[in-house]
């Protein structure tokens, strides 16, 4: 049975889907709850609205201090990858390795995959990522200084404008209006 919470942090309403195996979404922050608990009901219909669990407030905890612009690594929130493909896990645990503030490009982490020309595959398993934020896709950037894609709501600007709470040398790089 699947379960999610929605909770305020300083940019918004996010949330989180859980199973007894851990989490199986991340929900990145909504103006609105009820914008949020439609999308969460969009990738998990059958899933009903509960209490944060014990074992998962530290994670909600951790969210929102990150929201805050502090830096805390989400490292230790219990991530259900039992129905993600091998090469997207593999991505997805370099990914998270990544600090707050800091990136690394989609091709550093094809090089950490031994294959540089993985790149483009790299960006595919991120734009697929069921837990933004605990799984950082925001902190892998394009090469040359350009931020990439982003596939959640917002697009590239959400992407930049979590760099930027971060504190990341990318967002500060990247000209919104050029």
């Amino acid at each position: 049975m699947t379960r999610y919470a929605l909770f305020d942090t300083a940019i918004g309403w996010a949330g989180i889907a859980w199973s007894d195996q851990g989490l199986v979404g991340v929900h990145l922050p909504e103006r609105d709850p009820e914008t949020a608990r439609r999308s969460f009901l969009r990738r998990f219909p059958d899933a009903t609205e509960g209490a944060v669990p014990t074992d998962l407030a530290k994670t909600v905890e951790d969210i929102r201090a990150l929201m805050r612009g502090e830096k805390p690594d989400l490292l230790d929130a219990p991530v259900d990858m039992s129905q993600t493909p091998e090469f997207h896990a593999k991505v997805y645990e370099i990914a998270r390795a990544i600090p707050p503030g800091e990136t690394l490009t989609y091709g550093e982490i094809a090089v950490k995959l031994g294959d540089k020309l993985l790149a483009r595959d790299v960006g595919q398993a991120l734009g697929k990522n069921p837990w933004p934020i605990v799984v950082p896709c925001h902190r892998v950037t394009a090469a040359g200084g350009k931020p990439g894609g982003f596939s959640a709501r917002g697009g590239v600007n959400t992407k930049l404008k979590l760099l930027g709470i971060e504190g990341a040398q990318a967002a500060a790089q990247t000209d919104l209006f050029a």
